[in-house]
């Protein structure tokens, strides 16, 4: 069985690492590992592939950036280009970002049964592009493998039939469970001159967040605050570099003393410094389950969340953009009275293997 395995941004290296993994203990399933290069190409993203054992890509599709309709065209005739010359039985996506609706379009046009990884969450807001994509691609797949029972309710209520769901788990903690106790001693934190606990691991990528020069001043009043309190460590994404610089806010960034910017990470890097900080400050969406599953108190500066678990019963508080909300929670946590939690017993580390099984 010849099975298309899509990555295009760095979310999608950390799910696809463990499922390649376990397709290795079968010698009849060939994966095909197919890169569109959609946020980082190969040079830029190969600290992934290295950390985390992912064998260089079979096809580069090489998309690079651009709007959204230019970028998911791109990858679409691309993507058809590969699955007409590599003839896959299966394609399987993982996530929400543009290449997995992208080439589970094409998949599902040209009649190549379609398996999605992480189906089913929902933050029913439509203004965001995830959103779209994961309702279009689970409307199309043949096989929709769900973290969460929640997950499985929202497919029920849009009308997906039983029996193409199955409930695996939660992928990224798969690689979270494999890599912790390595990441855990990184030497990122000696390379910073952090110690255990005594800063904030900051990440702000979102548009809503920083393509907004009002909501982002909202949040960088509120980091002068907690700056005076703890250190903030932010490993700052090209976006949001750029629209400080955009919106003339530099000054108000450089001038916070407790505030360290630093470049990108890489895996075990950025994974040694959320599991030894004493909160998350976020707008990711890994992250939130990541987070739950460390006991790691996380505040995420959105509205809403697909991973409702996180909220319900994790570490998760969502505080918006509201400087005040994000304040006040900062200090309950340094306070001492940060939220703990659980998470889901099938959140256990072995969801790649039901991944598998399942398409057998």
């Amino acid at each position: 069985m010849k099975i298309a395995c899509v990555v295009g941004a760095r979310p999608n290296f950390m799910k696809i690492a463990p499922i390649l993994a376990e397709m290795k203990k079968y010698p009849d399933i060939e994966p095909v590992l197919v890169h569109t290069g959609q946020h980082y190409d190969y040079e830029m993203s190969q600290v992934f592939f290295e950390e985390l054992n992912i064998p260089k890509p079979d096809v580069y599709l090489e998309v690079g950036s651009g709007s959204q309709a230019v970028q998911t065209g791109k990858i679409m005739m691309r993507f058809e280009e590969m699955a007409t010359e590599h003839k896959p039985d299966m394609v399987l996506v993982v996530g929400d970002v543009n290449s997995t609706m992208a080439c589970a379009i094409v998949a599902a046009k040209l009649l190549i049964p379609l398996a999605h990884v992480e189906a089913g969450i929902r933050s029913f807001d439509r203004t965001m592009p995830e959103e779209i994509n994961r309702v279009l691609t689970d409307a199309i797949s043949d096989y929709l493998l769900t973290p969460t029972e929640g997950a499985n309710e929202n497919l029920s209520k849009e009308g997906i039939p039983e029996d193409k769901v199955t409930l695996v788990g939660d992928i990224m903690i798969d690689t979270l469970l494999k890599y912790k106790d390595q990441a855990a001693s990184n030497p990122i934190l000696r390379t910073l001159g952090l110690e255990k606990k005594s800063y904030v691991l900051m990440t702000m990528h979102r548009p809503f967040n920083v393509d907004i020069k009002e909501n982002l001043i909202n949040i960088l009043n509120a980091l002068k605050e907690i700056q005076k309190h703890i250190r903030i460590v932010f490993p700052m994404h090209p976006r949001t570099k750029a629209r400080i610089e955009k919106f003339g806010l530099d000054k108000v960034v450089e001038s916070m003393e407790n505030f360290t910017i630093i470049e990108p990470l890489g895996y075990l890097e950025f994974m040694g410094l959320m599991i030894n900080s004493k909160f998350v400050l976020s707008d990711s969406g890994g992250m939130q389950t990541e987070t739950t599953v460390l006991n790691i108190p996380c505040l995420t500066m959105r509205e809403n969340t697909e991973r409702h678990e996180t909220i319900e019963d994790g570490t998760n508080i969502l505080v918006g953009n509201n400087t005040q909300k994000i304040i006040d929670e900062s200090k309950k946590i340094l306070a001492g009275k940060g939220k703990s939690g659980t998470y889901p017993e099938i959140w256990d580390g072995h969801t790649a293997e039901r991944i598998v099984k399942a398409i057998i």
